[in-house]
């Protein structure tokens, strides 16, 4: 990881980019726009004290470009014989643009390199992965998405393989990611519906995304059967990292069940109930994993290891910064049905 001062600028550019690529007329300023972003991110991924996190960086770096220049080849193919240096698009653009936007967001069945990278990079980068490097590509894909057979095939198969991916997981890492896949799927949807319902819901997920990152880190769980060894010092904050997980599965009365619930409203409202019935049933089996992971810290009588030496020296600020995320969660439903009542 570089050092402060250059993360800084690393991340200025890489939000610039982002900015670039959503704001754009043109395909080839998109193209630009995601350029400027992975040259941002890769310095970031990579670590030279961590064999890990150079892998990692390596398969992302070789993934994106891939994509970079199947989209580049295919604009430019297209603007031989269509005007697509503008979003004007013909029956078999959006199929044709879509496609590396998809290999970019790891949507299924382009996620092959998703669980690989995020197994080998630090929290923060984790963190980023699954939400700041999703809103461009998913963002040029308003411009073309539409309902059909193509999009359906997407929404399922990203909805069903985030959904049973993570069933067979033990690494925290690998189960976020899969959890991903599953809230693209969702957020297609909202793409397809209303780009304002996409924004909610990115925006949304992208606040439980980061307080469930925040969480684990302060936890310093990184599998599943750590959750059992946790000291006296970390119960609130292992309450915390599981309270946002359930947020973030989408049961009620938190906050993530108020975008699925928006979708679910705007799928039954274009006709669309047999995708909302197994998007549901999908969203019961990212809840299974979740819960799996809770079960530790529901139970008032679990036995904790005598050999538990677990220290966790975390400093104040970033304890009151992740209760602060947390209580967006818990309360987050709470306060919409308020605001929402009053109108």
């Amino acid at each position: 990881m570089p050092k402060n001062s250059t993360k800084v600028l690393l991340l200025i550019t890489l939000v610039s980019g982002m900015l670039v690529s959503v704001s754009s007329n043109s395909w080839l300023g998109a193209w630009m726009g995601l350029e400027i972003n992975l040259m941002s991110f890769i310095p970031l991924m990579s670590n030279v004290k961590n064999m890990y996190n150079t892998e990692a960086s390596l398969k992302y770096f070789i993934v994106q470009v891939l994509a970079s220049a199947t989209l580049l080849f295919m604009v430019v193919m297209k603007t031989l014989t269509e005007d697509l240096f503008t979003f004007e698009s013909s029956i078999y653009t959006p199929m044709i643009i879509c496609t590396p936007l998809l290999l970019k967001s790891g949507a299924a069945p382009f996620h092959w390199w998703f669980p690989g990278v995020m197994e080998g990079l630090s929290w923060e980068n984790c963190a980023l992965l699954m939400t700041v490097q999703k809103a461009a590509p998913l963002m040029l894909m308003s411009y073309l998405i539409d309902i059909n057979v193509f999009t359906l095939s997407i929404i399922l198969m990203s909805t069903i393989v985030g959904a049973i991916g993570g069933m067979n997981q033990t690494s925290m890492r690998k189960i976020m990611t899969y959890s991903s896949i599953n809230h693209t799927g969702w957020m297609l949807i909202a793409l397809t519906t209303s780009e304002n319902l996409w924004m909610v819901y990115f925006m949304i997920y992208s606040t439980l995304a980061l307080t469930v990152v925040s969480a684990i880190k302060l936890s310093g769980v990184s599998f599943i059967n750590q959750t059992m060894m946790t000291n006296k010092e970390t119960k609130l904050i292992k309450f915390m990292m599981f309270t946002s997980l359930l947020s973030l599965g989408g049961l009620p009365p938190f906050l993530g069940f108020l975008p699925k619930w928006i979708v679910i409203q705007a799928m039954i409202a274009n006709n669309m109930t047999p995708l909302a019935i197994i998007v549901v049933v999908t969203s019961l089996i990212t809840l299974y994993y979740y819960l799996k992971i809770s079960y530790s810290s529901f139970m008032i009588l679990s036995t904790e290891p005598k050999w538990n030496m677990m220290i966790h020296k975390n400093t104040p600020i970033k304890n009151i910064s992740a209760l602060i995320l947390s209580s967006v969660s818990l309360l987050g439903m709470a306060a919409c049905t308020i605001i929402t009542n009053i109108n």
